[in-house]
């Protein structure tokens, strides 16, 4: 059964057949995705072509730069379903979008206000908010997990009160791999006038987002986990909240009027964007949301379902130990009495790549009392094979490791 699922797609990731080359199976894209042919065409006709940098040159190549970017920012905006081009900021990724948050945003917090964040979230989703709450002598609550490894929605919802300033949370976790309705809780910060930010990262690849429909006050993702290049990250500030985010970083043009003593910004999104951003990446990046969005979305979701019931089943007749119950396309577990590290280097051998450790969500991973899991992670450029190489490879680990 797992060999017929082939992938339609698989042809357009040239990464794919080198690593094939090699003899490598990548099954560790919720780290990071491999990169379809647009992309790679775009970022070397970006190069090959003259560059220039953007919004500061009278000169041809300038003007012609600064176009293709601010194309590039209405196309992203585009995929995102967003309301205006001009609530997207570029940033270097997810890690740095929120970074920006919690020091753009740390103006609008009293001491004793309350941050909330999800139990399963991110460092990159965790550490910045903790760090502010350290800074400004602010709460820092943690939303529980039930017992299946999803958020507890009733308890997180009973606990946003008048106190509450901030929302932070994951649709979407990189370790228990639970798909997460937002909506009641989104609708319940709404309605108390708390912050929004969802962290999209992992979202984002499996789901389009729709940023209108959704209604939070900001939004993450990063494209190198969204088939794009490294380096570039997306933050959509809804445009309620504009006057909220103060620059944190300054120089380049987001600079308005400057004197020796004095300087003002420009409004977003060039406001946030200091210094020479990346713009072949930005570019090369909406080119890979244009060439997604070509795609039978519908097709791509059943796809990776089937691949994910496949690896789920085949982890189960093994006897691995599932952490949480997840639902879409990744996988933790640990093999009993094995170290995840152990099994993980045995796979590594024999050109399985997968990711153990605590995959940079340590307070999950101890909540559960675990010191690390293997995970395997899919996208729909995988197919059957890939599943059947990773089954036969972990058989043979265990069966050494046993």
């Amino acid at each position: 059964m797992t060999g017929t699922l082939t992938s339609a797609w698989r042809s357009e990731f040239p990464g794919l057949q080198q690593l094939a080359a090699e003899g490598q199976t990548w099954l560790d894209s919720a780290a990071t995705a491999q990169k379809p042919r647009v992309m790679l065409d775009a970022l070397q006709h970006w190069y090959a072509g003259g560059v220039a940098n953007v919004h500061r040159s009278q000169h041809r190549p300038g003007e012609r730069a600064t176009t293709a970017f601010e194309q590039a920012r209405r196309d992203i905006a585009n995929w995102l379903g967003c309301d205006a081009a001009s609530s997207l900021v570029f940033t270097r990724g997810t890690t740095e979008s929120i970074n920006l948050l919690a020091y753009s945003l740390s103006t609008s917090f009293h001491p004793g206000d309350e941050i909330l964040v999800g139990a399963h979230e991110h460092h990159a989703n965790l550490l910045p908010w903790q760090q502010l709450a350290r800074r400004k002598n602010l709460v820092l609550r943690i939303l529980p997990l039930d017992a299946a490894g999803a958020l507890d929605m009733p308890a997180a919802l009973a606990m946003l009160g008048p106190r509450s300033r901030l929302l932070a949370v994951s649709p979407l976790s990189n370790v228990l791999g639970h798909m997460h309705d937002l909506t009641p809780l989104l609708q319940r910060a709404r309605e108390l006038d708390v912050l929004s930010v969802i962290d999209g990262a992992q979202y984002a690849v499996h789901r389009q987002p729709n940023l209108a429909q959704l209604d939070a006050d900001f939004f993450v993702c990063s494209a190198h986990k969204l088939y794009g290049p490294e380096g570039v990250g997306l933050l959509y500030a809804h445009p309620r909240r504009h006057t909220l985010l103060q620059p944190w970083q300054w120089g380049g043009e987001m600079v308005e009027h400057c004197d020796y003593q004095n300087a003002s910004a420009r409004p977003l999104p060039l406001g946030l964007e200091a210094g020479t951003p990346n713009t072949g990446g930005i570019i090369a990046f909406a080119a890979t949301l244009n060439w997604l969005e070509t795609l039978d979305r519908a097709a791509i979701e059943q796809h990776e379902s089937a691949l994910h019931c496949s690896l789920l089943g085949g982890l189960k007749r093994r006897g691995m130990q599932l952490l949480g119950q997840p639902d879409t396309a990744l996988a933790c577990f640990n093999a009993p009495g094995i170290h995840s590290a152990d099994l993980a280097m045995l796979l590594g051998e024999q050109g399985i790549a997968v990711r153990a450790g605590q995959h940079c969500a340590m307070p999950v991973l101890d909540s559960l009392g675990l010191s690390g899991a293997v995970r395997v992670s899919l996208a729909f450029y995988n197919n059957g094979e890939d599943l059947e190489r990773f089954f036969t490879a972990l058989d043979a680990a265990l069966e050494i490791l046993a």
